[in-house]
């Protein structure tokens, strides 16, 4: 029996951040150009989950698909996060290819030294 589905909260803001950090701008700035509340943000960044408008406005605003952040399914269409990692990080215009594959190397050994084996 498959788990029950959940939002992982956690994961959202930490894509939300990184949306953020790749724009150089500040929470305030997401916060007005989401069109949600700068106290949306604060809530999500002590763990809360966003209502639903706020959920739909930050996915649409950081370009994400929610269903992502839902855990305890299983999709065999999905790929590997590592491929997957990859394949983000050589599409990202505002990498040069020698930054996208310094970062992917340290993605990779990183999540080498720390996935449990099976």
């Amino acid at each position: 029996m498959n788990a029950k589905p959940a939002f992982d909260h956690e994961s959202f803001f930490s894509a939300l951040d990184a949306a953020r950090l790749s724009r150089s701008i500040t929470w305030r700035q997401v916060a007005t150009e989401a069109s949600v509340s700068q106290s949306t943000l604060t809530r999500l960044a002590q763990g809360k989950r966003p209502d639903v408008d706020s959920l739909a406005a930050l996915v649409t605003w950081a370009k994400l698909d929610a269903n992502q952040f839902v855990t305890g399914r299983t999709n065999p269409s999905e790929g590997e996060p590592l491929a997957m990692i990859s394949t983000y990080l050589r599409g990202d215009r505002n990498l040069s290819p020698d930054a996208a594959d310094a970062i992917d190397r340290v993605v990779k050994a990183t999540y080498e030294a720390l996935r449990t084996k099976r």
